[in-house]
């Protein structure tokens, strides 16, 4: 009788406006990296072919992963940082020699991709509208045009004669030495600049 009663007990407290029952709400699931990771320990790969793919070994795997670089001029062979699929940093290496040999390639290729920078050998025309400047340059991947914001503002110098200009799709053209441009191609950058 005493689980009969219960039961009873139960339906009614079911039934009772002052009981509501709490609706379920997905908690978001916290991605925690670890605190420092031994880059001999960790081991890339792609699969599917277009998809870097990171495991730390004895710990945790990631399934779409980035390589950048922390100071990509100044330091363009150091301080590697992987990326998880939010953008969050998982671990930093300090230096590519200190990683698996065969993991290597994965690296120096995603960095290539993201870095790709145009050496600029010869300025054929630039014009210049409103603070936006369109540029027909030669560079060492051959003839190019692009369209840059604010040049004289935005663009990097590297040192008293080098320049690294972004345009609008965040592509690279560097000027390794603006002296050893011919006289028009300074004389142009010269508008701008």
């Amino acid at each position: 009788m005493a689980i009969q009663e219960q039961e009873m007990i139960m339906e009614e407290q079911d039934k009772s406006p002052v009981a509501k029952k709490a609706e379920w709400t997905p908690t978001p699931i916290e991605v925690v990296h670890p605190e420092s990771v031994d880059p001999g320990k960790i081991r890339l790969f792609k699969e599917p072919a277009w998809a870097l793919r990171m495991t730390i070994e004895d710990d945790r795997s990631y399934l779409r992963i980035k390589v950048t670089l922390a100071a990509p001029l100044s330091e363009p062979d150091r301080y590697i940082c992987f990326l998880d699929a939010k953008d969050e940093v998982i671990c930093m290496v300090t230096n590519l020699d200190d990683m698996v040999e065969s993991c290597r390639p994965f690296v120096l290729e995603e960095l290539d991709r993201r870095y790709l920078t145009a050496q600029v050998s010869r300025v054929h025309a630039i014009r210049n509208e409103y603070g936006v400047s369109y540029w027909d340059v030669e560079t060492d991947r051959g003839r190019r045009e692009f369209v840059a914001r604010s040049v004289g503002e935005h663009a990097q110098w590297l040192s008293e004669t080098r320049l690294m200009i972004f345009d609008v799709d965040g592509n690279r053209f560097e000027v390794a030495d603006l002296e050893a441009l011919d006289k028009k191609s300074r004389g142009l950058m010269d508008l701008v600049l």
